[in-house]
């Protein structure tokens, strides 16, 4: 996939976020949903390679980007 359309997808995950969920009150909180994001790419990468799932780890790697662009948005 091109960059623009990644991103495009990274956004619609940033807004779905920030409709569901109130907005990151510290930077421990951020944190906190980063890695469990991380994690849950680590679980895939962690997988032999035939038993990856490749639309789980672009969600989880998409989630992550979301998060931190959420963290950067929403912290001072």
């Amino acid at each position: 996939m091109k960059a623009e359309q990644e991103i495009k997808i990274i956004k619609a995950e940033f807004a779905a976020a920030a409709a569901k969920h109130k907005p990151f009150n510290s930077l421990h909180e951020a944190y906190s949903v980063i890695l469990e994001e991380v994690d849950e790419f680590w679980d895939e990468v962690k997988k032999q390679e035939r038993h990856r799932n490749e639309a789980n780890w672009r969600t989880e790697l998409r989630q992550i980007a979301a998060m931190a662009l959420r963290a950067l948005v929403d912290l001072k």
